[in-house]
C-alpha cells in the first residue's frame, strides 16, 4: 500500500492491536521496579548503598584533583608566558640599543616608535607585572573527571 511504510508499525493497517499503548508501560515499568524494590535483599541493598557512598567519595575525590590539575596547567602557561615577555624584552632591547646607532631621520623616528609600542606590549604580556591569583576553576564536566576515577564511572556507580 503506497504511503503505509512510513508509518509507525502499531498504525498500520490490521496490525493496532499488537502493540500496548504507550501510557501504560510507565505504570507497569513503576509497579515493577517497587517490587524488585521490595524483593531486594538487605544484604544487597546495603551493598549498593555502600557503593554510593564509595563512588560519591571518588567524585569527590576527582573534582579536588581536577581542581589542583587545573591550577597545574594555569601555573605552567604563566610561566610559558613569562619565558616569552623576557624573551621578548631581550629582543625589543636588542633593537634599542641598534636604533641609538642610527642617524636621525624618519627611519630612526619610525623604530622608536615601534620600540614603543613594543614596550607596552611586553609590559601587558608578562604576567609578573600583576600580582598572581589562583584562576577560577570551571565546573569540570564528566569527561574532564574520568582521567582522575579509575575504574569508577562519573555517570554514577554501576550495580
Amino acid at each position: 500500500m503506497a504511503g503505509t511504510a512510513s508509518r509507525p508499525p502499531r498504525v498500520q493497517a490490521g496490525q493496532t492491536g499488537l502493540v500496548e499503548p504507550v501510557d501504560h508501560v510507565p505504570r507497569r515499568v513503576l509497579v515493577r521496579l517497587h517490587q524488585l524494590g521490595e524483593d531486594r535483599d538487605p544484604d544487597e541493598a546495603e551493598a549498593a548503598r555502600q557503593k554510593r557512598i564509595r563512588w560519591e567519595a571518588a567524585m569527590e575525590q576527582a573534582r579536588i584533583r581536577y581542581a589542583e590539575a587545573y591550577r597545574v596547567r594555569h601555573l605552567e602557561a604563566q610561566e610559558a608566558a613569562s619565558r616569552h615577555a623576557t624573551r621578548l624584552t631581550q629582543y625589543v632591547s636588542t633593537v634599542h640599543t641598534r636604533v641609538e646607532a642610527m642617524p636621525p631621520g624618519q627611519a630612526r623616528t619610525d623604530t622608536e616608535e615601534w620600540i614603543s609600542w613594543a614596550a607596552a606590549t611586553v609590559e601587558r604580556l608578562d604576567p609578573l607585572n600583576t600580582p598572581p591569583r589562583l584562576p577560577d576553576i570551571p565546573k569540570p564536566r564528566a569527561d574532564d573527571l574520568k582521567p582522575f576515577l579509575g575504574h569508577w564511572s562519573p555517570y554514577g556507580p554501576t550495580y
